[in-house]
């Protein structure tokens, strides 16, 4: 059985060692034949806590890491850029 893998960006890094990924599917609807995208968001293991918001990653299908988490992050494809952060 193949791994599956997806695309997707990065949504959310508030969790330890888990970020939260928007996978985008587009395909054509059956009938009227316009692009329709679908976004599904998966729970996925970040190890290092590499991953930042806007991070276009790659993931893939792993054993379950808990209740949610099914994926992990199997590489950073490109960093979003860095945002200057407000100090309070």
């Amino acid at each position: 059985m193949a791994l599956k893998e997806r695309l997707g960006t990065v949504v959310s890094d508030k969790m330890d060692k888990t970020v939260v990924v928007a996978v985008e599917n587009r395909f054509p609807h059956p009938i009227y034949q316009k692009t329709v995208s679908r976004t599904r968001r998966y729970k996925v293991h970040d190890e290092e806590n590499a991953c930042r918001v806007g991070d276009r990653v790659r993931i893939t299908e792993t054993r379950p890491i808990s209740a949610s988490k099914r994926w992990a992050v199997s590489e950073v494809l490109s960093h979003s850029p860095k945002v200057k952060e407000v100090s309070k």
